[in-house]
């Protein structure tokens, strides 16, 4: 099913994302998370993509196994950096050879170790152009990526809302947003999107804070700022694992409580491939039960 079909037929959508596992029985790992994620009943998951396209495969791969053993719709990501036009063709076609109708279209970041990485030298050099391309060639259903305190390499808020624009323009048909912490950040961004005609659906990302260190580190990379409460609870608990996970939990459920009270399009959970603290997130705001049954339109 294309997922803004699920957006048109029920809101809130409840959506995960997970990523590949970098070693060992990548399958065999996945493969349990993915039992128990289908538990708590999401509309569709997400399955990142690898710096530079490296985890290509395996996206591939376990988007084909959540799709057709666990029935459940997928959205795998797709990244144009590095990546010829004729790359591109091939990965839609394997994606589209095994049912699967979406896909994440992003500009994605160079592969590591590779300073001074020249965008312009590549086939595709922003987001925008892979949009274009996936709906030239296709008839599937592309999401796209939102930056509520605009992308880490555009210097304003206003230009970063008038590339976005581009791209719904472009043909995407939803947007998930990066990571944020404070949801008046969210409403913020909501209004000014909605403001300049950004009028597809709008899913808000989560990310639970379970560990300092970790989220420290994705913060810095994403440009998410810490509202003085997270700060708070952070230095609080940033050498006991478990008080921060528990507080971590309790800060995401606040957030997620809020998003729905507030008639958000969707929510979008960054799983970190952990299944037990999105369960208990998701029951602390009524979308499961003790069992994790959760009845999703897909």
């Amino acid at each position: 099913m294309r997922i803004k079909n699920i957006f048109a037929a029920k809101r809130p959508v409840i959506s995960f994302e997970i990523f590949p596992p970098k070693s060992g029985d990548v399958i065999g790992i996945i493969s349990g998370t993915l039992g128990r994620l289908k538990k708590l009943g999401p509309d569709f998951i997400s399955i990142t993509y690898g710096a530079g396209g490296s985890t290509r495969e395996n996206t591939v791969k376990i988007a084909s196994l959540a799709k057709n053993r666990f029935k459940m719709e997928v959205l795998p990501h797709l990244t144009c950096v590095g990546h010829t036009a004729q790359e591109i063709d091939d990965i839609l076609g394997a994606l589209q050879a095994e049912g699967i109708e979406n896909v994440l279209a992003l500009r994605g970041d160079p592969p590591a170790n590779s300073e001074n990485f020249d965008y312009g030298a590549n086939e595709f050099k922003y987001a925008v152009d892979l949009v274009r391309y996936i709906k030239s060639k296709t008839d599937m259903c592309v999401g796209a990526a939102a930056y509520p305190e605009g992308h880490v390499q555009s210097k304003r808020l206003s230009t970063d809302l008038a590339y976005l624009r581009q791209k719904v323009d472009a043909g995407v048909d939803f947007l998930i947003t990066q990571l944020f912490f404070d949801n008046r950040v969210f409403y913020n961004f909501l209004e000014n999107a909605r403001r300049i005609g950004i009028e597809c659906p709008i899913s808000a990302g989560i990310l639970p804070v379970l560990n300092a260190h970790q989220v420290r580190r994705i913060s810095s990379l994403c440009g998410a700022s810490f509202p003085a409460k997270l700060l708070m609870i952070i230095e609080e608990h940033a050498n006991d694992p478990k008080e921060m996970e528990r507080a971590g939990i309790e800060y995401a459920s606040q957030q997620v409580q809020d998003l729905l009270d507030n008639g958000v399009d969707g929510v979008h959970l960054y799983t970190l491939n952990r299944t037990e603290p999105i369960a208990e997130i998701l029951r602390n705001v009524g979308l499961v039960n003790g069992d994790f049954q959760r009845h999703a339109h897909v």
